[in-house]
C-alpha cells in the first residue's frame, strides 16, 4: 500500500464506555491520538448533539488539533464537522462532511466564503479567522458511482464511498462498485466494514484512502496508520 494513503477517522463517542463526561474525554483523547499519528482527516459526526453541544465538542478537538499542529508543523490532520458548516466555521474547523441528502458542496463554498468575510471574534475565544482556511474541504457520503460523480461535479474535495463491505441493514456494494466510483475525478475513500485484512483490496481497486470508525477508535491508531501506509501483511489478531 502506498504511503499516500489517505486515512479519515469518524467519530463515535456514544462507543466509549462510561458517562457523557467519560465518553467525551475518551473521545478527544483519541482525536489528539489521530492526529498526533497523522491521520488526515478527522470527522466530528455526533448526530445526536444539540448545536450547541456539538458547537463546544468541535472547539475542543479543533483546539486540540491546532495546539498539535502549532507543535509539530508537519502535522497535517484536518477536521471536519459532519453536515454542519455553521458549527465548522464558528470554531475554526478545515471543512465538513456532507450526507448524501445533504446541500450541495457548492452551497458550501458561498456559506465558507462569506463566513470567512464576516466572522467576528467569538466572546473570549481565539478569532476562528485566523484559523480558518481559504477554502474548505468537503467530503461527501456517496453510495453509487454516480453519486461521486455528482459529488465532483459539485465542487467536493473527496468523496466517501459506502458501504463497500457491511453496514448495519444495507447491502455491500463490494469491491466492483468501488472500482467504479474510483472513475470520478476526486479521491474516493473505501468505508464500510474495512478492515486491516481487505483494506489492501480496496487500494487496489482505485481507492485513495480509507475511512472508518471501529478501525481507529478501537485499536493502537500508530499500528493502524504503519499497518495502512507501511505494507504490513499482518497486525495483531486483536485489531478487527
Amino acid at each position: 500500500m502506498a504511503r499516500s494513503c489517505l486515512l479519515y477517522y469518524i467519530t463515535d463517542r456514544k462507543a466509549f464506555p462510561g458517562d457523557e463526561h467519560a465518553r467525551r474525554k475518551s473521545l478527544l483523547d483519541k482525536i489528539a491520538e489521530a492526529a498526533t499519528n497523522g491521520v488526515d482527516y478527522i470527522q466530528l459526526r455526533e448526530k445526536d448533539l444539540s448545536a450547541r453541544e456539538l458547537e463546544s465538542l468541535a472547539r475542543e478537538a479543533a483546539s486540540i488539533i491546532h495546539k498539535l499542529r502549532s507543535e509539530n508543523p508537519e502535522l497535517r490532520t484536518a477536521l471536519l464537522i459532519n453536515s454542519r458548516t455553521d458549527v465548522a466555521l464558528a470554531v475554526g474547523a478545515d471543512g465538513v462532511h456532507l450526507r448524501a441528502d445533504d446541500v450541495e458542496p457548492q452551497d458550501v463554498r458561498t456559506a465558507w466564503e462569506c463566513g470567512t468575510r464576516n466572522l467576528s471574534i467569538n466572546q473570549g475565544q481565539v478569532d476562528t479567522r485566523e484559523l480558518l482556511p481559504t477554502e474548505p474541504l468537503i467530503g461527501v457520503s456517496c453510495h453509487s458511482a454516480g453519486d461521486v460523480a455528482r459529488a465532483a461535479a459539485n465542487g467536493a474535495s473527496f468523496a466517501v464511498f459506502a458501504p463497500v463491505f457491511e453496514k448495519k441493514g444495507a447491502a455491500p456494494a463490494g469491491l466492483e462498485a468501488l472500482q467504479d466510483a474510483c472513475r470520478a475525478p476526486i479521491p474516493v475513500l473505501a468505508l464500510g466494514g474495512v478492515t486491516l485484512l481487505n483494506a489492501k483490496p480496496c487500494l487496489r481497486a482505485g481507492a485513495a484512502g480509507i475511512a472508518a470508525i471501529r478501525l481507529f477508535q478501537e485499536n493502537d491508531v500508530a499500528g493502524v496508520v504503519s499497518a495502512l501506509r507501511d505494507n504490513r501483511d499482518s497486525m495483531p489478531r486483536a485489531m478487527p
